[in-house]
């Protein structure tokens, strides 16, 4: 059975931005991107879709920036939180920030606001960052002492391509212990 996309229309692009950030939190750009595929995957299956779409899609963006549902700098700071905990690099949380649709000004204050928040110099993240990644994937300190020796090129370069400098891998891939790690 052929499905049947149904007819792009203000409402109906209302209705799927409020579904849609119902369950996901987003950037505008985020959201814009959605709508988009929307309308995209309506022209596919041969769709009525209203004139002017792209008007109406930045009307209904707009007013979910209005009311306050959408938020990028909250969006960046909760995002780059969250990557900061799981071991993401600064490198790498810029350009998930980036791909997730977060802009420049944004982009740097949720950098900022993180230092802040953490107390702590751009560097002092990276290396607990760092120490995150290599706890959660058991590398350097956290792997077994018999197999350290063996993995380390191989948990260097794991942290080489999570987008961490050499010195701050080297630093953590060669620290004593865990506890070492707590200590910088």
């Amino acid at each position: 059975m052929k499905r049947v996309a149904r007819p792009i229309t203000a409402k109906y692009l209302q209705n799927a931005a409020a579904f849609y950030l119902e369950r996901y939190p987003s950037s505008a750009e985020g959201l814009r991107r959605v709508l988009n595929r929307r309308v995209a995957k309506a022209k596919m299956l041969d769709a009525p879709i209203m004139d002017n779409v792209q008007q109406a899609i930045e009307v209904v963006v707009a007013k979910f920036v209005d009311a306050g549902v959408i938020d990028d700098k909250a969006f960046a700071q909760t995002k780059a939180r969250s990557l900061h905990r799981r071991g993401t690099s600064s490198r790498l949380t810029r350009q998930k920030l980036k791909m997730a649709g977060v802009g420049g000004d944004a982009l740097d204050d949720a950098m900022e606001g993180l230092d802040i928040e953490l107390d702590v110099t751009p560097a002092q993240r990276e290396q607990r960052a760092a120490a995150a990644l290599a706890r959660r994937r058991r590398l350097g300190p956290y792997r077994a002492a018999d197999d350290r020796k063996d993995h380390r090129l191989r948990d260097l370069a794991a942290m080489a391509r999570a987008g961490f400098a050499y010195d701050v891998a080297k630093k953590v891939i060669d620290a004593k212990d865990p506890d070492s790690l707590d200590e910088a």
